[in-house]
């Protein structure tokens, strides 16, 4: 079983005037960067096998912070960016919903309003995937993964066994630089982890590969 220790990027100055970013590639303000400091330092006691993260700068900066102290790389793929929100990019939430009220009210119903871009159903198949590869990889300790809040809803949607247009009306948007965590047994999500659990689950995970490698081994035969 692998742990996925997941956080959403920390805050651009997008993010505080409240318009959609998607794959738009802004940098992270004063707040994000303390924000970023603050992650890296709560997980200053987890022993991490990799971090990975989104390509955009917005994820890739504040997961770089974590590496640096501690010797390892980073590394990032495209499969783990925001959605990308097409014609919606750059807007707020009262501009898009004064542009097209029909599509602003499918948006709050927790599907696409937004026209080019792609589908809720194409990020999280893209998401997915690299979450499952990344466990596939993972050797004996936790992973961190820094992506997007669009992102992290599929992630915890599939770990729950929702459907992320379900999951998008349950549940708000992830913080900026908050982390929580989902485990991955023969490439099925299997666990949610709320960020007060995230320290007895990595600590369960370090028993359990312990108590595995004590484990005499099967005869053969």
């Amino acid at each position: 079983m692998a742990t996925i220790l997941l956080a959403r990027h920390g805050e651009t100055d997008w993010n505080a005037e409240h318009r959609w970013q998607g794959h738009t590639d802004r940098p992270l303000n004063e707040r994000g960067r303390e924000q970023a400091e603050a992650l890296a330092g709560r997980l200053d006691g987890t022993e991490l096998e990799a971090v990975w993260s989104s390509d955009l700068r917005r994820a890739r900066n504040t997961a770089a912070v974590v590496p640096k102290r501690r010797g390892i790389d980073l590394r990032t793929t495209p499969e783990l960016r925001e959605v990308d929100v097409g014609s919606w990019s750059g807007l707020t939430k009262s501009e898009a919903k004064v542009r097209s009220p029909e599509s602003f009210a499918h948006w709050k119903a927790g599907y696409v309003g937004w026209t080019g871009g792609e589908t809720y159903e194409q990020l999280s198949e893209r998401v997915l995937r690299a979450v499952r590869r990344i466990a596939l990889e993972q050797a004996e300790r936790p992973v961190l993964v820094v992506s997007h809040g669009g992102c992290i809803r599929a992630i915890h949607a599939a770990a729950l066994g929702l459907d992320v247009h379900t999951y998008r009306r349950l549940r708000p948007v992830e913080p900026h630089a908050r982390l929580s965590a989902v485990c991955v047994e023969d490439g099925r999500l299997t666990e949610l982890c709320r960020t007060g659990d995230i320290d007895e689950l990595v600590a369960r995970d370090q028993r359990e590969r312990l108590a595995a490698a004590r484990r005499p081994p099967t005869p053969a035969g």
